[in-house]
């Protein structure tokens, strides 16, 4: 397994020339986010990702979080409590958060390149601050005064970890199951029973508190979603100080023995009569629980990316050592390097286009969000949120798919050796395969963008997206030369996600089984030719670059982007076309067997 090194050429140029942190550093409340200050900022960060978090990512998938049934308590591998205590010292939870908290203040955009390293280090221990950063989310948008008061400065710091409680045995993408039962006291709390599963770091060593942010139901509330309420169930009480005091009633009653992720445990947590603390209203709960999903998705999506890239760091490296066969022109009775056949290249191209496609796609997503909470003008902050909802599953389900696929691609580079364990590179496979599954399955994202989506302003929402596609298409025309080959290729492939799109709208709207059939593979076109555009931007931006002073990038990082952009086009993006079949196909033929003819 290679040493992970951040990738913070592609980064900064993603952040500067795609996602515009120069125009975010001009609103109000960021103008410490100015560019220069956050690459010194990300360069620190990078150095400590590599240097304290990414040399434990293989111990704790040999070790893994351990279950004790003597006190139903959880021990962490070796070196990660060291490694959270120095991640809380240095503040790097809190940067993207409100400074009244305690955090630093800068934008989302700038929070998503750290996670980006951060997960790319160790993604078992990066879900135990990403949570926290989910529940804080929801804390700021809905909790009242003195919930934000006595319980965000330790979020936001990361003395406290977080958790979100939606699942149970009866009740797991279908939340509105959800039978655990919210009794009102006199004093204002309520008691919290039932069983709550799949809590990732839901019991640990790693922290003194845990804030579990528990969905229950009051009596006499109405049935499904429309019923739920969110409780804040902290692992240990606190008085009135703040000061931790006795244990509540919430024990860890096992952890699952998975695939991945190892190190991160999750937990089934057992609630009994446990004190909790309403947020908001009551039956509001599942509104709530999204405004923590949402972004928690684009995080989710971004583990696709961070995990891909390094499991395509160790490719690049086992590539440029290994020796077998005898590439094209090479001199008779030596071997090459595997990185001279084509067919290697191919690999190694095809990770790399994927990634780059990829990160412009979820850091322009971010920097959305930052737009729609933060810019002066209201349209603008609307038609940013707009874009952010449309993007969101996008970034989740195509982002976590292509994870999977890129990490199983860097095993095929080594070979046999790739299945191999000694090796490593088996389990950024093994981690990558539980994105597509949780905060939504991959098939939710694709419902829902189809579903509700695609619908938002009578579909207007879309044709702006595909307007935006198409001005690309005309600028690079306009460029000439290179960009016009990138162009038409785009061109193509948004003539074929517009003809998905139009018939989804009229076909769903007349049968919603026309829509949901082909949800999975409009979701996957949909993300091909939104990587395909903003991989098109970075070429004319690589270019524009190469022309001036380069901005601090070499020659050789900006002629790269434009091939790697130039083999997305023409190799990649052709697979949009192919898929409008499948979307358009409609649902007889999936529909047409029983259930005994599987």
């Amino acid at each position: 397994m290679a040493d992970y090194t951040a990738p913070l050429d592609d980064i900064r140029f993603v952040l500067d020339r795609i996602a515009k942190l120069g125009e975010l550093s001009s609103y109000e409340g960021f103008g410490h986010a100015e560019p220069d200050m956050v690459h010194s900022i990300l360069e620190e960060c990078a150095r400590f990702m590599e240097d304290k978090v990414a040399p434990i990512n293989r111990v704790g998938d040999i070790e893994t979080s351990v279950w004790h049934a003597e006190d139903n308590s959880v021990t962490t591998p070796t070196g990660f409590i060291d490694a959270y205590k120095d991640y809380v010292a240095a503040g790097w939870g809190g940067v993207p958060f409100p400074e009244e908290f305690g955090g630093g203040g800068f934008p989302w955009l700038v929070g998503i390149a750290m996670q980006e390293m951060m997960t790319a280090a160790n993604e078992a221990f990066s879900m135990a601050p990403l949570l926290s950063q989910g529940a804080i989310d929801a804390l700021l948008e809905h909790g009242d005064e003195t919930i934000k008061e006595t319980w965000l400065p330790r979020m936001v710091s990361g003395e406290w970890t977080a958790t979100m409680n939606l699942s149970e045995p009866q009740a797991g993408s279908d939340v509105g199951a959800v039978r655990t039962k919210a009794e009102p006291q006199d004093d204002g709390t309520y008691r919290i029973t039932g069983t709550k599963i799949w809590i990732s770091w839901g019991e640990h060593d790693m922290a003194d508190n845990i804030v579990h942010l528990v969905l229950a139901r009051t009596p006499d509330a109405p049935p499904g979603t429309k019923g739920i309420s969110m409780f804040i169930v902290p692992k240990v009480l606190i008085d009135d100080d703040g000061n931790l005091t006795d244990r509540n009633g919430v024990v860890c009653q096992s952890i699952e023995h998975k695939l991945g992720i190892k190190a991160s445990p999750t937990c089934v947590l057992d609630y009994d009569g446990s004190v909790g603390y309403i947020v908001g209203e009551e039956n509001r709960g599942m509104a709530y629980m999204f405004t923590m999903m949402n972004n928690a998705r684009l995080s989710v999506g971004l583990q696709g990316l961070a995990v891909g890239d390094r499991a395509y760091q160790d490719a690049v490296q086992y590539a440029n050592e290994r020796q077998q066969g005898r590439a094209v022109g090479a001199p008779a009775g030596e071997q090459s390097l595997i990185i001279e056949h084509p067919d290697v290249r191919r690999m190694l191209l095809t990770m790399k286009a994927q990634l780059e496609a990829m990160r412009a796609v979820i850091y322009y997503t971010a920097a959305g969000i930052d737009r729609a909470h933060h810019h002066a003008d209201e349209q603008t902050r609307t038609t940013a949120q707009e874009r952010v909802d449309l993007l969101i599953p996008v970034c989740k389900g195509w982002g976590t798919d292509l994870g999977v696929d890129i990490a199983s691609t860097a095993i095929q580079v080594f070979g046999g050796m790739g299945y191999v364990e000694e090796t490593g590179v088996a389990q950024h496979f093994r981690d990558a395969r539980i994105a597509p599954i949780y905060e939504g399955t991959n098939g939710i994202q694709a419902m829902d963008l189809v579903g509700r989506k695609l619908p938002m302003r009578a579909g207007g929402v879309v044709k702006d997206f595909l307007a935006d596609v198409a001005a690309t298409v005309e600028k690079g025309r306009a460029a000439g030369g290179e960009h016009a080959v990138i162009a038409d290729a785009l061109a193509d492939g948004l003539a074929a996600l517009t003809e998905s799109t139009d018939w989804i709208m009229a076909n769903g709207l007349e049968d919603v089984r026309h829509a949901l059939a082909g949800a999975t593979p409009y979701m996957r076109q949909f993300g091909i030719v939104a990587g395909g555009w903003l991989l098109a931007e970075s070429a004319m931006e690589a270019a524009d670059l190469a022309a001036g002073d380069g901005a601090g990038f070499s020659d050789d990082f900006l002629a790269a982007k434009q091939t790697t952009a130039r083999f997305y086009a023409t190799q990649l993006l052709p697979q949009a076309a192919g898929l409008t079949g499948a979307v358009t196909a409609g649902f007889g033929d999936l529909m047409a067997l029983e259930p005994a003819q599987f």
